[in-house]
């Protein structure tokens, strides 16, 4: 889940909600959309590979 940042930058976050705090867990911060799309399929396959 990608969300644009008042900075103007976009973090990604995890999908499903972290059950200690409530909240989704920050998987990295980015300058561009596309950069933040790419880790997101990056972390995607591992995921699954584990």
């Amino acid at each position: 889940m990608i969300r644009k940042l008042p900075s103007g930058g976009y973090r990604l976050y995890s999908r499903r909600l972290n059950p200690k705090t409530g909240r989704r867990r920050n998987l990295g911060s980015f300058a561009t959309r596309a950069a933040a799309e790419k880790h997101e399929r990056a972390v995607q396959f591992f995921k699954r590979r584990g």
